[in-house]
């Protein structure tokens, strides 16, 4: 497999000069290299074109997210008037936002090389780093606050002093960051051999390449998906163990929401993550080496990186723009900018068939006809 080139530093390696055919021994140092020709001219084609996607989509939906949530606060007059899950989602939309500013370069990269030096190779690969982090930890501390709301039914009151919750995030930014220093330590510019360019990537030394590289790749495994879909399963399967006797429709489409936002999570991110793990199982030789192998890895890890980068793009319908609250400020928002007139159909649809518009007394993402929310963003 090829070194890393892109954002991941972990999907391509510059190592099909392990000289194995498939059906060849791995030993056998006298099969010829794989060839990655194929394999780089349609990474080439695929790569800046999934990049490009995401970023204008993410950062449409989230700095949409952001406005309303300034717009919002600044309404309270106060910084703690958040809910719990408000300051996470606030957090979460910069986690995205920032993650998406990185996939230009990386776009850019694909098209040309890398021609932003190492400088900015260290830190955009660190950036990236720590917020593919932060981002699915944040989506784990959203499902616990609400966890906490339903399950446990937390006084409001508690819960709506958010400036408790920013002691949690400061903590989560911290640990993604101190992952994200490997990044800074160990990113570097140099010439892929074979192909004459010049690309962006985590370069270990040799001593102790296979235990940096399988040790890392661990580590992303269990921050980046094994311990956010556990936190995120535990949650919302006791949450909708609790809601599934309602009789109340509102109760009934959250059910639905929760099973949405488990399965978007999963279907984002499970395939990249088994891909990773069947390449520090290769690298391990519990799976045999193999070109065929090989050009699986790189094509599919890249597409499923791509896929699972989406999931910043979905974060704001999800976990924003679904919200009764959230949709209704959005109009307010929207009015001012166009006047009464030029936002008639949006105030429809935020409001939900026709009813009429009341200015909402809680967070903006929590359900708006109870004082305790069921789930924040609950259509």
């Amino acid at each position: 497999m090829m070194n890393s080139t892109t954002s991941t530093d972990s999907y391509i390696e510059y190592s099909y000069d392990y000289n194995g055919y498939e059906g060849n021994d791995s030993e056998n140092t006298d099969a010829a290299p794989c060839n990655v020709e194929e394999t780089w001219a349609l990474l080439d084609r695929f790569a800046p074109i999934a990049y490009i996607l995401v970023f204008i989509l993410a950062l449409v939906g989230n700095v949409l997210v952001l406005c309303v949530i300034r717009r919002y606060r600044q309404s309270r007059h106060s910084p703690c008037s958040f809910s719990l899950t408000d300051t996470f989602l606030l957090h979460l939309a910069v986690s995205d936002l920032l993650l998406a500013f990185t996939l230009p370069f990386f776009a850019v990269e694909w098209i040309n090389e890398w021609v932003f030096g190492v400088f900015m190779c260290k830190i955009t690969g660190a950036v990236f780093s720590l917020n593919v982090y932060c981002g699915v930890l944040f989506l784990a501390c959203i499902s616990f606050d609400r966890y906490l709301a339903i399950v446990h039914a937390i006084n409001i009151s508690w819960r709506r002093k958010t400036c408790h919750a920013q002691l949690a995030c400061a903590i989560i930014w911290v640990v993604c960051l101190g992952l994200a220093m490997v990044d800074v330590f160990y990113r570097k510019v140099e010439k892929v051999p074979g192909i004459n360019r010049l690309m962006c990537q985590t370069v270990y030394s040799q001593e102790n390449f296979q235990q940096w590289q399988i040790g890392m790749q661990l580590v992303s495994l269990i921050f980046g998906f094994i311990l956010p879909l556990l936190v995120m399963l535990y949650c919302y399967l006791r949450i909708f163990k609790a809601l599934c006797h309602a009789t109340r429709r509102q109760k009934r489409r959250s059910l639905r929401l929760i099973v949405s936002l488990v399965i978007v999570f999963v279907v984002s991110w499970a395939p990249y993550n088994a891909l990773r793990l069947t390449d520090s199982l290769q690298t391990l030789r519990v799976i045999v080496q193999s070109c065929a192998l090989n050009r699986v890895l790189d094509v599919g890890i890249l597409v499923t990186e791509s896929l699972g980068l989406a999931h910043c793009a979905l974060n704001p319908l999800l976990y924003g723009l679904v919200g009764v609250k959230f949709r209704r400020e959005l109009a307010q928002m929207c009015k001012a900018v166009l006047g009464p007139q030029g936002c008639l159909g949006l105030a429809g649809w935020a409001n939900g068939r026709g009813s009429t518009i009341r200015r909402p007394n809680g967070s903006f993402s929590s359900v708006d006809s109870e004082n305790t929310s069921y789930f924040s963003v609950m259509a």
